[in-house]
């Protein structure tokens, strides 16, 4: 019987210590495996002039660290899913307000967003920009 409670004891300290935590959702581990690098970014709207300081600063490298935080062109902040995990918003203290992003496509290969923007010289015009990566 004491055999028995004894294996009963350790049985649930294995249940409960030995589990690992809840896994990622398959969209997470899309999005926070590789290094994204930039292929294109192209920008639509009534007025895109101005538009090239901010592509500038959004093309090259970009990385969702599994912890929240990463590195998005020449930004770095912190990053999170909505609740389904359509769209990403980025905190960064560069800009005076996050970036929210709808993600168009994310595969072990391919990430496509589009962002909207208005710009300081106008700020009654919307642009939106499709940025697309591939993983490096």
């Amino acid at each position: 019987m004491k055999n028995l409670a004894l294996i009963l004891i350790i049985s649930g300290l294995l249940a409960v210590f030995g589990c690992k935590k809840d896994k990622e959702s398959e969209r997470f581990i899309l999005l926070t495996t590789p290094i994204w690098t930039t292929e294109s970014i192209v920008a639509t709207g009534a007025d895109t002039t101005g538009v090239g300081v901010i592509i500038k600063q959004l093309t090259g490298d970009a990385k969702f660290k599994e912890d929240g935080t990463g590195y998005f062109g020449q930004f770095t902040g912190q990053w999170r899913f909505n609740t389904d995990e359509t769209e990403i918003t980025i905190i960064t203290a560069s800009l005076p307000v996050p970036i929210n992003a709808d993600i168009i496509l994310l595969t072990t290969q391919s990430l496509k967003l589009t962002i909207d923007v208005t710009l300081q010289s106008h700020p009654q015009d919307l642009v939106n920009l499709l940025l697309t990566f591939k993983a490096k």
